[in-house]
This record gives C-alpha cells, structure tokens and sequence, in this order.
C-alpha cells in the first residue's frame, strides 16, 4: 500500500481543479520550495520534488486518469505505462515555470526578435481643447526598422546564423540532481541567432533612430492624465521583431475662469453689494465661447451658487454633458466718498431685523449666550 501523499492534496487543490488551476497552484508552490530560494533547506527539496511529481502526473490526461481510478499504485509495479519521472520531458514540462522563476527571456524565442519598448509622450492641451477635442501633429524620435537590412541585422546580401551553442533555441539547459534548469544562451544572448557580418546602417540591432510625425486623435471630454495608445508606435523591435506602443499621456493646463470638476466646471463672479440686495442679472462666459445670462433674485448672500444645464464638459464616450456651477461673491464697496459714507450710515440707521435677519438671530444668540454664562 502507498504511503504517498495525495497529488491533490500536495497541490493545495480539489479533485475538480481544471488546468488553469493546476498550473496556478504549481507555480505559487514551486517558487515557495524552489532549492534556490532555500538553500541549504533538506525539506524544500523534497517538497519541491513532491509538488513536481504531482503535476507531472496531474496535468497529463491520461496520467490523471489513471491516478483518479488507482491512485499511485497506477504507475507502481510497471502499471500505467511506468511512473512520472523527471528526464528531459520534466524539463519540457517546466520550462515556463523557470523562466518565471528566475527572470528567463520568453521574448526572444522566435529568431531572436525580440519586442521593442513602448514609448511615453507627454502632452499639454487647454481645456478649451479637451472640451471640443482635437487632431495633434507629434514629433518623436524613436527606433525604426532598419531598411538596409530590413531589420534582420545582418549586412545586405547574408543572413543571420542558427546559434551552434544553443541550437537555435536561445536557452540551455543544465540538470542539477533531480530537476533541470535553463538558463540564456551565452553565444548569442537569447536570440537564437548569430550575425557574422553586421549592417553598417544598424551596427546589428535591426533598428535605427529616426524623426516621426504622428497624428493623434484626441476626443473630446479628455480629463487630466487620460492616457491614449497607439499601438505598434513605439519602438521597433530588435531584428524584424514587433514595435512596442506608444503612450500620450494629457495634462491640462490651468484655466483663467475655470476649475473643473469632472464634467462639471465652476466659476466665481463678484458682484455688487447693491446688485446683491436689490437684485439683477449679468452675462457670464461660456466653455464654448459662448455666454448665458445669470438672473441674481433680491437678497442674494455671498456664495450663492447657480446652476447652469449642460453647459459643463463632455462626457467622454458619451452623450452626457456636465453642468457650469456660478458662484457669486458679494464685494464689500471700497475708496467710499464722504457722501457714500453717509448714505450707508444712514442706511444703517434705517435697517431693522427684517433687512439682516441673519445677523440679527446670531448676536441674539451671543447675547443669550453671554447671558447664561454670567448667570444673569
């Protein structure tokens, strides 16, 4: 009888786990037992080498199978057409798992081409812009496929080589013990390829650097740090691999009259004290170059805010449009003359409570709060 543990239990896992799950639990568990991360830790190495096993048998149909009908005595005693191992098929098996593992290049499979790098532009734009939107001509300097060589590297005329060292693969593989590692090819770096004569435009690389005007498109309704992709814009990649993207990333500049919030925008108007007490209207200006009348009622208090529809920004990829919030600021006169001094003076002397009912109910409250702080 067996006395191994259950696979699915070495993997942290049910009966039911499909192969995502499988490989998900093999990779947290591996990076956690690698040897590596270990060293010098006996039981790391035989619970890596349990996990293994484990998945070895489990990600294998036909394997799993015969493990759910017999357990582990399905490959005991020759049955099941012998057990897991761990030869050259392990190493197959895993090879994804040590590339994460230990930072291995998966990229530079294909020929030694390799992706080129996205690139980031910054952008300022008004707001006036980003509320109607705008086509943006750009200039950048950024890696382009070489035309010499056509982004292979080599010089006109030869061809990049099968690396002898590694076989074309890019990576070689070493057994340690039980398991097998992988690591870069040496001789040509990952790429799988070597170049003997280099183009002379490209000195190798397969790219060169170059001015580029592009155009970009940008909606309306764009709020500060929307980030627009151009795809296949960024640089070219090494050796006819493909080009990384390119990143507008917006900021918007500040406005003379408007702050924005979201979709809505807010201004502050100062209006007189006399417009403020008797009433009145004024003309305020609009996002979209345009203007709307802003009706002031009777006794209007300082900070009393206005609400204008659909006059805030776009909403971007939609239909919506935010609202223009008016904010007026009641300015206290300044520089009177001596006879407006006597008008307010004797306008004072006129006032009752019904005119600042407001002051009126705060000094009584400080009046009967004073009150009973003396006991009177």
């Amino acid at each position: 009888m067996s006395t191994k543990r259950c696979y699915y239990e070495t993997l942290e896992v049910d009966r039911n786990a499909d192969e995502t799950k499988l490989k998900a639990a093999f990779r947290k568990l591996a990076m956690k037992w690698h040897p590596d991360r270990n060293p010098g830790d006996a039981t790391s190495e035989v619970k890596f080498k349990e996990i293994n096993e484990a998945y070895e048998v489990l990600k294998d149909n036909d394997k799993r199978a015969a493990y759910d009908r017999y357990g582990h005595a399905a490959f005991e005693q020759g049955m099941g057409g012998g057990g897991p191992g761990f030869g050259a098929g392990f190493a197959s098996s895993f090879s994804d798992i040590f590339e994460d593992l230990f930072g291995m290049a998966g990229q530079r499979r294909s020929g030694g081409r390799e992706r080129g790098a996205d690139l980031r532009y910054n952008m300022e734009i008004t707001l006036e812009e980003a509320y109607l939107g705008k086509t943006a001509q750009i200039e950048i300097p950024v890696s382009v496929t070489c035309e010499s060589c056509s982004g292979t590297g080599a010089k006109a005329g030869t061809k990049p080589k099968t690396c002898s060292m590694c076989g074309g693969a890019g990576r070689i593989r070493q057994a340690q013990g039980f398991f097998t590692l992988e690591r870069t090819c040496p001789g040509c770096q990952g790429r799988g390829q070597m170049i003997e004569d280099a183009c002379p435009s490209c000195s190798g690389s397969g790219r060169v650097t170059r001015e580029r005007t592009l155009s970009v498109n940008i909606p309306q309704g764009v709020e500060d740090g929307t980030r627009i992709r151009l795809a296949g814009e960024g640089e070219a990649g090494v050796r006819g691999g493909p080009s990384g993207d390119l990143y507008i990333f917006l900021s918007l500049t500040q406005h003379a009259f408007f702050q924005r919030d979201g979709a809505d925008l807010h201004c502050r108007v100062p209006i007189s004290m006399v417009t403020a007490a008797l009433g009145g209207e004024f003309d305020v200006p609009t996002i979209d170059k345009g203007k709307t009348k802003v009706k002031v009622p009777a006794g209007t208090q300082s900070g009393r805010r206005f609400r204008i529809a659909s006059k805030g920004m776009p909403v971007l990829r939609s239909r919506q449009t935010g609202d223009m919030y008016v904010q007026v600021v009641v300015e206290t006169p300044q520089n009177l003359t001596k006879k407006q001094q006597e008008l307010l003076t004797e306008f004072e002397k006129l006032s009752s409570g019904a005119t600042q009912p407001e002051a009126v109910g705060f000094f009584s409250k400080v009046k009967d709060f004073f009150g009973t702080r003396t006991g009177t």
